[in-house]
């Protein structure tokens, strides 16, 4: 099955500062790319586990008894780290968003480039799915969503034009909800304006930022001091949520300060932001947006 290159692979892993023997984590193991890199700098008492929502990922799995495939979403990684008795892990890797694979078939309905069912689920085992959410979500909701995590400022008016057309119909197919929008999408924007409607609707399917939310704070709770949290972003919704986490230790709001007056945050920066060179970004065009930060646990 094929999966696409891992993005920025030596920079996300040298961001972990793997020790040999340590435990580390991929929770987006998908065709495992980064996972194999963690495992050549592992020895032989090290240990990383990979999480999976996507059936899909099954089939790259890493024969090798250090390495552990738990096919859950990462939102529960305390619980299924703790029932393989690991209540400290010494690093975590993150590479957020769709991977290449899910992108490319058309079927899962994740791409603007083919026509497909609406689907969007990461994991086939979800009930709410892209169809749900055009046909059966309220005006408002839609609009919520578009607004939010497509950053559409006429999310309204598209939301509104949405409800109308299903009221002849069902939309059912990633066309028809092109022909319903088709007003919104000017020929030379159309691609990033139905890449951001996509964005948003995918976004909700998967309840992205909630799992998001849930594992940062997860993420604090289970590294031990000294540990590392390595994250790739591709959108500014995630990086602004990762980048206060990493910076406050809190979403929103500002930390509390010392009696010095100094901010007590539980994370270090280890590095400026890094984005992936023009040469990799020319071999691996799903690069161009990424953005990875690195925080040690204080």
């Amino acid at each position: 099955m094929e999966y696409h290159n891992p993005v920025l692979l030596k920079e996300t892993v040298d961001g972990l500062n793997i020790k040999p023997d340590g435990v580390y984590v991929d929770v987006t193991f998908g065709g495992g790319g980064h996972s194999r890199e963690i495992m050549k700098r592992l020895g032989p008492n090290g240990k990383l586990f990979g999480f999976d929502q996507d059936e899909d990922a099954q089939a790259n799995i890493i024969d090798d008894e250090r390495f552990v495939l738990i096919p859950e979403n990462f939102r529960f990684i305390k619980r299924f780290l703790r029932f393989h008795n690991v209540k400290a892990v010494d690093g975590i890797l993150a590479d957020l968003g769709v991977s290449s694979h899910q992108f490319d078939v058309p079927e899962r309905g994740f791409s603007t480039r083919f026509e497909a069912e609406l689907d969007m689920r990461m994991s086939k085992k979800n009930e709410l799915n892209a169809f749900v959410v055009i046909n059966d979500y309220e005006e408002a909701d839609i609009k919520r969503v578009l607004f939010d995590y497509g950053e559409l400022k006429n999310g309204g008016a598209m939301a509104h034009v949405i409800v109308e057309a299903r009221k002849e119909a069902p939309i059912k197919n990633s066309e028809q909800l092109k022909k319903v929008l088709s007003r919104f999408l000017p020929g030379h924007k159309s691609n990033k304006i139905l890449a951001q409607i996509y964005q948003a609707i995918r976004i909700e399917v998967n309840q992205e930022m909630d799992v998001l939310k849930e594992f940062l704070e997860q993420s604090l709770e289970i590294l031990n001091v000294g540990g590392r949290l390595s994250v790739i972003s591709y959108h500014s919704l995630e990086d602004r949520l990762v980048k206060r986490y990493m910076r406050n230790g809190m979403f929103e709001g500002e930390p509390e300060r010392d009696m010095f007056g100094n901010f007590e945050v539980p994370f270090k920066s280890i590095e400026k932001l890094i984005i992936p060179s023009e040469e990799e970004i020319k071999i691996n065009n799903r690069a161009r947006s990424a953005k990875l930060r690195v925080a040690e646990k204080k």
